[in-house]
């Protein structure tokens, strides 16, 4: 009896461990078929994880595309050094995933990797998701992306497409025409299931920040001396968002943010409908030369969309609010609205047109107040943007 008590708690305790080597294994991701050349780095990670190394710097000479059922995980501290023009990006495509994992004090960095860095030296990062747009009224639709050629769009409001925390994006914005130019993030469609929190776009040559449709929230964002708008969004983007800080600098820039629902249809749903919590936009000064600065808004809402912002710091642009066509106007005061906003250096504080060129009063767009502290620190830098950022 005693031995075969022994021989039924060691068949255990072997039947144990083999759960066990089951279960380690099986938690850990699979490897992937990709194989990563640091010296040239691009291509598509078809499968698996792939892990980045801190200590190496990979230069990103082509389109480095992570697929569906793939993912990208890279460290606090790691580098990368991009090359190429609209040739050298890095795309999310629908069922691939991100990780991002930077610090405070240690962020991860996507830069040019010229010898002397200039705006629209590479792409930029394009993440595609598939939560909800509106370029089909409904937000059942898809749609293929301006740049990278990817599908976005469709019914999963909390996709995810991965975590992105103390990321810097430079010298982005490389552009193939007028109409088609990258970002320094491209937002396409992506999900409420995504992490998207302290990521600055630095010295792009067009938007730092720009949203096609999706539901992704984001927090801490900073956006400084990219030439065209801060922030941009349309194709109905609904998103809850704090702490932005946006400067127009380096002698271009257009607009502190450009807010459209959609461009062939103005009342296309879902309506693009963000909050923005706590927000600083800081301009060139409400009378530089207009050859420099085309429009010189702090924001211009137009194209039917809705916003609520709240604390909100504007300083130092011709027009804080310039809002354009019936449908927008249509929502002033109640569903497109600003509370407790600061102006400091500010021409006019809001002005209105409408769809056929007239002019409308759209005073009711926002409630004045002196002590708005806009992303922290009025127009200085936000103390949570120390260590990490640059340029401020």
């Amino acid at each position: 009896m005693k031995n075969s008590i022994v021989k039924l708690f060691g068949l255990l305790a072997i039947t144990g461990s083999l759960f066990t080597a089951c279960s380690s294994d099986d938690d850990k991701k699979p490897t992937s078929s990709f194989v990563v050349n640091p010296l040239d780095f691009k291509g598509n990670i078809n499968d698996g994880e792939v892990v980045l190394d801190a200590n190496t710097v990979y230069q990103l000479n082509g389109a480095l595309v992570i697929r569906d059922g793939a993912s990208l995980t890279i460290p606090a501290g790691t580098v990368i050094k991009a090359t190429g023009g609209t040739a050298a990006y890095i795309a999310v495509a629908q069922g691939g995933k991100i990780f991002v994992n930077g610090t405070a004090t240690n962020p991860v960095i996507m830069t040019s990797g010229a010898a002397t860095p200039a705006p629209g030296n590479w792409g930029g990062l394009v993440i595609c998701g598939k939560a909800p747009i509106n370029t089909v009224s409904g937000g059942t639709s898809t749609a293929q992306s301006e740049v990278a050629d990817l599908t976005y769009g469709g019914t999963i409001a909390n996709d995810n497409s991965g975590s992105i925390r103390y990321l810097r994006l430079e010298y982005t914005g490389a552009n193939f025409s007028a109409a088609k130019e990258f970002n320094g993030a491209s937002l396409f469609g992506v999900g409420s299931g995504t992490v998207f929190e302290y990521v600055q776009a630095f010295h792009g040559s067009d938007d730092g920040f720009e949203f096609f449709g999706g539901t992704v929230n984001t927090s801490n964002l900073v956006s400084f001396g990219n030439e065209d708008d801060q922030f941009d969004w349309t194709e109905g983007w609904n998103g809850t968002n704090t702490n932005w800080y946006g400067k127009i600098s380096f002698g271009k820039g257009n607009r502190g943010i450009e807010a459209d629902n959609y461009e062939f249809g103005f009342a296309n749903t879902p309506i693009s409908n963000p909050t923005i919590n706590n927000l600083t936009l800081v301009g060139p000064g409400s009378t530089a030369s207009s050859t420099i600065y085309a429009e010189n808004d702090a924001i211009k809402f137009r194209r039917g969309t809705k916003a609520i912002l709240t604390n909100v710091n504007i300083t130092g642009f011709g027009d804080a609010f310039d809002i354009e066509h019936d449908e927008t106007i249509a929502f002033v005061g109640t569903t497109l609205k600003a509370t407790n906003v600061k102006y400091t250096d500010v021409t006019n504080k809001a002005k209105g047109k409408t769809t056929a060129g007239g002019s409308a009063t759209v005073t009711t767009i926002a409630d004045e107040t002196t002590t708005a502290t806009g992303a922290g620190n009025g127009a200085t830098a936000p103390t949570w943007a120390a260590g990490w950022s640059t340029g401020l």
